[in-house]
């Protein structure tokens, strides 16, 4: 094993679990204003294989990292940006949403859903920076097999999380 790729890995894995881990307290704390302003909770069945699909997927890329890494110098700094613009987008997405951003699907009876910001572009914008969230992991630490096995079964996991958004949103 080469200690520079391990020291990436792990630097990467610590980077994405400080950053949800600031995700997962401003979800929380969404979710308790929501629920006091009268939101309804939608039945999702989902949010328990994503909360641990998610960090799973980027620790089995960290992993193959370590074992197999480290990525060439281009492919890391391509790797950094796409997860740069993806945390950029997602840090769109949830001002744009503001207190209605949650992990959780609550829905405020009488609000149209948010058409403007991202989602003017975009019907899950969230989603779309998750997965470059993980494309820029699988660049920066180099894990091709896991990687797109994180990309295909968390994709999965995405598509029907955002089939139960839309039925919520009153979205066919």
């Amino acid at each position: 094993m080469n200690n520079t790729a391990i020291f990436i890995a792990v630097a990467t894995l610590t980077a994405v679990m400080l950053i949800t881990t600031g995700e997962a307290l401003l979800s929380s704390f969404n979710e308790r204003v929501l629920r006091a302003r009268g939101a309804i909770e939608v039945d999702d069945r989902v949010l328990g294989t994503m909360q641990w699909a998610y960090p799973a997927s980027f620790a089995a890329m960290t992993v193959e990292g370590a074992l197999t890494g480290p990525s060439p110098a281009d492919l890391m700094m391509l790797g950094l940006a796409v997860f740069g613009v993806s945390k950029a987008l997602k840090i769109w997405t949830i001002t744009t949403l503001g207190i209605r951003w949650t992990f959780r699907i609550l829905v405020l009876p009488g609000l149209p859903p948010v058409t403007h910001g991202p989602y003017a572009l975009w019907r899950h914008p969230n989603y779309v920076a998750v997965l470059g969230e993980m494309i820029g992991v699988v660049l920066i630490v180099w894990a091709p097999v896991t990687g797109v096995l994180a990309l295909v079964g968390y994709g999965a996991v995405l598509t029907r999380k955002m089939a139960v958004e839309d039925r919520a949103l009153g979205r066919q």
